[in-house]
């Protein structure tokens, strides 16, 4: 079984509005549902979990189901976590009480905020795990990364080859990704950046292949003006 985990619970700090930004308009849909529409209609996905406040979680509904999109692989809610990677254990023992995980199961985690997902990236992913634990899209760093130990002098120049800036959806074997995930401290999650870094601390393989540029993240109000309709 292939389980998709929808990240939503965000409020959105770095944007200053009144309704967190996955729950904005792009056209005539929330942003959510942009996210919702490549796994609802893949091939590849049998089942949706979404991380979302209570408050919202009927509106996401009523929103999918306005937008002509089937609510049936929407399997069930999950309560946000403190950080993006609680969230995630939340969803994942979510998952676990309504599905008895075998070893062949996956995990796709992708976040609400990137509403550009394309069936061809996922198909991608899913192309990409057999023989691995884990795939996560990536981009090949375009500008010079420098590196600063207070944030003010110079103090290392990495290699630009060498550096890769990570994408959703990340796809892994779930029963590895959990444990993998199980296995950190509460500090080890409060500094986790990205949902590979539990599987890559944990050695597990994580295949990358080539992302897409326009799976873009909205972050910032400057991505609000350039990416939706106000």
């Amino acid at each position: 079984m292939n389980t998709a985990l929808l990240l939503a619970g965000g409020a959105g700090s770095r944007i200053h509005t009144d309704v967190p930004k996955q729950y904005l308009s792009l056209g005539n849909r929330m942003l959510i549902t942009c996210a919702l529409e490549p796994l609802i209609c893949s091939s590849r996905i049998d089942a949706i979990e979404i991380v979302a406040e209570p408050v919202w979680q009927e509106a996401i509904l009523e929103d999918v189901q306005g937008a002509g999109l089937d609510i049936g692989k929407i399997a069930g809610f999950s309560l946000p976590g403190v950080t993006r990677q609680h969230s995630i254990g939340n969803g994942i023992r979510s998952i676990l009480k309504w599905h008895d995980a075998a070893d062949a199961d996956t995990l796709l985690i992708h976040d609400a905020a990137r509403p550009f997902l394309t069936e061809q990236l996922l198909e991608a992913c899913f192309v990409a795990l057999p023989g691995h634990d884990g795939v996560m899209p990536v981009l090949p760093m375009k500008d010079t990364v420098y590196e600063s130990g207070d944030g003010t002098h110079v103090s290392g120049l990495p290699v630009r080859s060498h550096l890769y800036a990570g994408q959703a959806p990340e796809l892994f074997l779930l029963k590895k990704y959990d444990c993998a995930n199980r296995a950190l401290s509460q500090e080890e999650l409060h500094r986790v950046c990205g949902s590979a870094q539990p599987a890559v601390m944990a050695g597990l393989d994580i295949v990358m292949i080539p992302g897409d540029e326009n799976n873009v993240k909205i972050t910032t109000e400057a991505d609000l003006r350039k990416y939706m309709e106000w």
